[in-house]
């Protein structure tokens, strides 16, 4: 009965303070992240009624941003109605990283970059890079979500991006000389918390020179193709941060209509959605979930736009194994901290790739195919740093256990998804 009581006492008291009028709003520790760009993010404003929903929708948006590594809230009593203040735990966003690896002729490669993730203080990611991997690389990159506007945002990139690009012949593989030199513009509009579009150009030239390898009629030795790409992305966006532990279900759709100006390398369109969802396992365990479908023309090119590769989908496969005109894959992985003092984390990671690819110019049946299936499970460790945004070193190890297999380790900066 005394429990009861204390229960009723409480509810009555949470219902006295969210029923009442917010007559002022405070931030605290808010030294990186501008205040007027902080107001713009959230929906709470002085002269509403109380209302816990918002008020913790409010810190899934902030728990975002790369500038702010944990926000929280607090709620005081006045004699007018109630005070509410917003915490925040910054981070560091500036962010150089060095990658140094080996071609497959043990030739040294290195890439160096900058990227500032919330130039000032605005939420303006700008990075630039250069890469040295035989032949030279560069880019920049700016990123404004919330620009013109609450909603409305610009995007704008420009890369010199040159690499020795495998190209799967009938007869063989053939070593090409491969340049994109793109210039990209997109719009960026934030619907609602959950909900984002974006619509793009980019004008870009494609540069095929042939090195080495093997040769096949009406497979052209030289390419040089102005090309443009219209793209359109629809997100949907239900994750809730904490620190390392993500929860929640994301949808990311992108369609994209890419005109040639030769017939060596037609148009075509390309789609893909990726479906992702995450759990928490206990206290600190992290199931994690990323679900890839994609399709295209289905141009009969060694040209085709999906790869299997180490870096984007299958861990332990290799570099740029094969290509095709459509892609079905899922990466799940269970994520345990296993070491955690204040900024460092320790966690270890178990996964399991897989994935199918449909040959260029082939069936949907081609994604049952022994010899175009895919498996690798693994293991992993990563070290994070709680408040530097996207510190996060991983290193995994694969094996692959299905037809023709190979094994290796993936080094890399950030989650795999």
């Amino acid at each position: 009965m005394k429990l009861d009581l204390r229960l009723l006492v409480f509810l009555l008291l949470s219902s006295s303070v969210y029923s009442q009028t917010v007559v002022k709003l405070q931030w605290q520790d808010h030294k990186k992240n501008k205040l007027s760009y902080l107001n713009t993010l959230i929906e709470l404003e002085v002269g509403q009624q109380l209302d816990s929903t918002l008020l913790e929708r409010d810190m899934i948006r902030l728990r975002r941003e790369p500038g702010i590594a944990h926000a929280y809230y607090q709620v005081y009593e006045q004699d007018n109605g109630v005070r509410v203040v917003y915490g925040l735990q910054e981070n560091w966003t500036i962010i150089p990283y060095v990658n140094f690896y080996t071609t497959n002729d043990d030739e040294f490669a290195y890439r160096l970059g900058v990227t500032e993730f919330n130039l000032l203080g605005r939420g303006i990611a700008a990075g630039v890079f250069y890469q040295k991997d035989i032949f030279d690389s560069y880019g920049i990159n700016i990123r404004a979500p919330i620009l013109f506007s609450k909603h409305l945002g610009l995007a704008i990139g420009y890369q010199d991006f040159t690499t020795r690009e495998p190209v799967f012949l009938s007869n063989g593989v053939a070593d090409y000389k491969y340049n994109n030199t793109s210039y990209e513009l997109s719009l960026l509009y934030q619907i609602n918390l959950r909900h984002r579009v974006a619509v793009g150009y980019s004008f870009f030239n494609e540069d095929y020179e042939y090195l080495r390898g093997a040769t096949q009629n009406g497979i052209p030795q030289d390419l040089d193709v102005d090309k443009s790409l219209v793209k359109g992305i629809y997100e949907y966006n239900g994750l809730d941060n904490y620190y390392q532990y993500i929860s929640g279900f994301r949808s990311i759709f992108n369609a994209q209509y890419v005109i040639s100006t030769d017939s060596a390398l037609p148009d075509f369109i390309i789609a893909r959605n990726d479906f992702l969802y995450f759990t928490r396992v206990g206290e600190k365990g992290n199931w994690a979930n990323r679900l890839r479908l994609g399709l295209a023309s289905n141009d009969d090119s060694p040209f085709a736009p999906f790869a299997v590769d180490n870096n984007l989908n299958i861990r332990g496969v290799g570099n740029t194994i094969d290509r095709g005109t459509g892609a079905i894959v899922l990466n799940t992985e269970y994520r345990h901290t296993a070491w955690e003092r204040d900024w460092f984390v320790l966690q270890t990671n178990v996964f399991v790739d897989a994935g199918s690819w449909r040959n260029p110019g082939g069936r949907f049946s081609d994604f049952g195919s022994r010899q175009n299936i895919r498996v690798y499970p693994g293991l992993g460790l990563r070290f994070i740093h709680k408040q530097i945004f996207n510190t996060v070193f991983r290193i995994d190890y694969g094996v692959g256990v299905t037809q023709d297999s190979t094994q290796g380790f993936v080094f890399g900066i950030g989650q795999y998804f």
